[in-house]
């Protein structure tokens, strides 16, 4: 549904007549719910082990949701109705990183190739969004979102639910892991590198639209930085440094991507710039994926994931607010402080590596 959502949900609410600063608020609604209901849900649906039933209510909740949304066009409204949507749909991520952890653990599968078909769903939604928009009145975006939103409640249907061995018999208590430091700067190092996406993903399309680009223009921009994730999930079962390491070239690139972003780039530029995506995020998420399934025990990975999730989200949320603030008095330039932020990430992941390189499975 993220193929849909993130270039377009901002062009709708823009079309409907929503002022800039409006949408930063709004855009930050699903960040919020991720340090304050999320948490609770992963742990709840890890300790009665209803992983699978979780997925499915939770996605037939956030598809009736955006039904509900589509149908208002008053900012409050819109962020009060949204904002409740949110708690349903934020913890459905974590929830499917933790399921499909569960069986990287008990399986021993690859993370990154099963990952990319994610990604590859992401390509096929903003592409099909990003023609639609040539063809229909942006107002009507939001009924894209919809239709692919019942899609994915429709395929959670299939999951197959986990069995008896990929269970933990006595389940443990998530707290303990916020008590790890070493925990703590996994997650922390993602989700300033994660957040740093912020701008991107709030105003990338619409700063694009007003440059006179198309909709299709603009959903394959937005699909080449996934087609170079798809690629990063393909080969990540061959790559040979740690996975710390993988954390800071995903921090580095995002300083150089957004510096570049920030000087309104030739389409040319812009392109390349784009297929970067590939390691601020890609890399990001295969490095840190790693960390986690290492000193993480098993029956703890969507706990994990809630609570990375969680600190991503309070990040996320602040630089969603502040990047709509900015954005509608710099434009562009808002990208230097999304530069800041991957640094920051980067320096964390840093001062952790060796204590991280050395020790494995610590967290019990």
């Amino acid at each position: 549904m993220g193929g849909t959502y993130l270039p377009f949900f901002p062009v709708w609410l823009k079309a409907i007549g929503v002022d800039v600063s409006w949408i930063g608020i709004i855009t930050a609604v699903p960040s919020f719910s991720r340090f304050t209901v999320l948490p609770f849900v992963t742990a709840f649906a890890e300790r009665r082990q209803i992983l699978r039933e979780a997925m499915v209510v939770l996605a037939f909740v956030t598809a009736f949701g955006f039904v509900a949304v589509a149908l208002l066009h008053q900012p409050l409204a819109i962020l009060i109705v949204f904002g409740l949507m949110a708690c349903a749909w934020t913890p459905l991520a974590p929830l499917i990183d933790g399921y499909a952890l569960k069986g990287v653990v008990r399986y021993g599968l690859n993370y990154g190739p099963m990952r990319l078909w994610g990604s590859a769903a992401f390509i096929a939604g903003a592409l099909a969004a990003g023609w639609l928009l040539s063809i229909i009145d942006p107002r009507h975006l939001i009924w894209i979102i919809v239709a692919v939103a019942f899609l994915s409640a429709f395929v959670s249907l299939g999951l197959a639910p986990l069995d008896a061995s990929a269970k933990s018999a006595t389940p443990a208590r998530a707290s303990g892991l916020l008590r790890r430091p070493l925990f703590l700067a996994i997650i922390g190092a993602s989700a300033l590198i994660q957040a740093s996406h912020a701008a991107y993903y709030g105003f990338s399309a619409i700063t694009w639209q007003n440059a006179g680009l198309s909709g299709f223009t603009i959903a394959v921009l937005w699909s080449l930085g996934v087609v170079a994730e798809i690629a990063i999930f393909a080969v990540s079962p061959r790559f040979t440094v740690s996975p710390a390491v993988l954390v800071m070239i995903g921090a580095a690139s995002g300083v150089l991507r957004w510096t570049v972003t920030a000087q309104d780039p030739r389409i040319e530029i812009l392109t390349a710039v784009q297929i970067m995506h590939g390691l601020t995020f890609g890399i990001t998420q295969v490095g840190t994926v790693a960390l986690l399934v290492r000193h993480v025990p098993p029956q703890l990975l969507a706990s994990a994931q809630g609570y990375m999730s969680a600190l991503t989200g309070i990040n996320f949320s602040l630089a969603m607010v502040c990047s709509g603030l900015i954005y509608a008095r710099v434009g562009e330039g808002v990208y230097y402080a999304m530069a800041g932020m991957a640094l920051a990430g980067g320096l964390v992941m840093t001062v952790a590596r060796k204590r991280l390189d050395a020790h494995r499975a610590v967290i019990d």
